[in-house]
This record gives structure tokens, C-alpha cells and sequence, in this order.
């Protein structure tokens, strides 16, 4: 039985096919949207078109940018001699959250997984390989620490390595205020692996 018009019914509908979205916050959102002034909801909608339409990858980085260049490739204070590997922008997004980082990305927009038919072709590796023909130091794999994240570490560094260029892969182990106890024996064991000298 439908409780709304079918046109709030298709609302929610679409609202709730966006991931980490539920039903419950889809019609949440829904009644939102309903209440907004018009011309916010106007707003709202020529921003989403005008982002699908106009962002599209960095000719670096393959970072997602509205310009040819994105602001850290553009930025000439950064290291461009140093590139960390990442899955995807989010994961760009959380180490620029740290400060830390001076160097620049490199996005793959995926990890190796031959379960779900993606392999090497299917990410962004041969434009990584080009990028390593400039002047390039170091190469921090960053890729997440699942079996497919690790996959694809393993195959960038063989990949690398021959070419003389410095590889390395970011520490996993340990979460800041977790309990041993409660921590699984392959994150204990790169924990282990990756301890530093105090």
C-alpha cells in the first residue's frame, strides 16, 4: 500500500538509491526538500547538474577537479617528486585532512580484485607508470590494508621497484586507544612488523 503521492513516493525512491542513504533518511530528506524555499531546491538541483557536468578527472592526478589541473597539482609548494597511491578521492581527502603531507596523488579509482573481474587495466596504473617517466623520488603506496588493497600493493611495487624509484607502503597495525584484545592477529602481526624505535 502506498502512503504518498507518486510523485513524493519517487523522491524518496531516488533519494534512497544513493549509498548510506536508507529509507528512513530518503524520506527525511524528502520532507526536507518538499519544505525548502523554491529557489533553494532550484539551487540545489543546478548545483548537483552543473558538478556532474562539469567535474571530471585531474590530467595528473586523476583527483576529481573542475579545472584541467587540480589545486594540489596546480600548487608549485608542493613536492611533485614524492606520489602517494590512493584508491579513490575520499581517501585523498582524509590524508589532506592531516596537514601533513606535502607531496602529490595519485588516484586509482579502485584496487585490483580479480573476485570482482578488476584488474590492472581497469585502474588508473598505466597512467601512474607514465607519470613515473618525470623526476619522481618516492612512491608511497597507500591503498587500504583489504585483501584487494594489499593485491594491489604488491603488484604497483613489482611494478616500480625495477625503475630505481623508492617504494613505500604506509604502516597498518594498531588503531590510537584500541585494545589489544579485541584487535585480529593479521592487524597484531603488521602492527608488529611496522614498529618504530623510541
Amino acid at each position: 500500500m502506498e502512503y504518498y503521492s507518486k510523485q513524493i513516493s519517487n523522491l524518496i525512491a531516488e533519494l534512497s538509491s544513493l549509498p548510506g542513504i536508507g529509507a528512513k533518511s530518503a524520506q527525511r530528506l524528502a520532507f526536507h526538500i518538499l519544505n525548502m524555499p523554491e529557489e533553494e531546491v532550484g539551487r540545489l538541483s543546478s548545483v548537483m547538474v552543473e558538478a556532474r557536468h562539469n567535474v571530471h578527472y585531474c590530467k595528473h592526478c586523476f583527483s576529481l577537479t573542475d579545472d584541467e589541473v587540480c589545486p594540489i597539482c596546480a600548487n608549485p609548494a608542493r613536492d611533485h617528486k614524492t606520489i602517494m597511491v590512493v584508491e579513490d578521492t575520499r581517501d585523498l581527502a582524509a590524508y589532506e585532512k592531516t596537514g601533513k603531507y606535502t607531496g602529490v596523488y595519485h588516484v586509482l579509482h579502485g584496487a585490483i580484485s580479480p573476485m570482482q573481474g578488476i584488474g590492472p587495466a581497469d585502474i588508473k596504473l598505466k597512467e601512474l607508470i607514465q607519470r613515473l617517466q618525470d623526476e619522481v623520488d618516492e612512491v608511497i603506496i597507500a591503498t587500504n590494508s583489504s585483501l584487494e588493497g594489499e593485491t594491489t600493493a604488491m603488484y604497483i611495487s613489482k611494478l616500480i621497484k625495477p625503475s630505481g624509484i623508492k617504494v613505500s607502503r604506509i604502516a597498518s597495525g594498531v588503531p590510537v586507544g584500541g585494545d589489544l584484545e579485541y584487535i585480529d592477529e593479521v592487524t597484531l602481526l603488521r602492527a608488529l612488523e611496522g614498529r618504530t624505535e623510541l
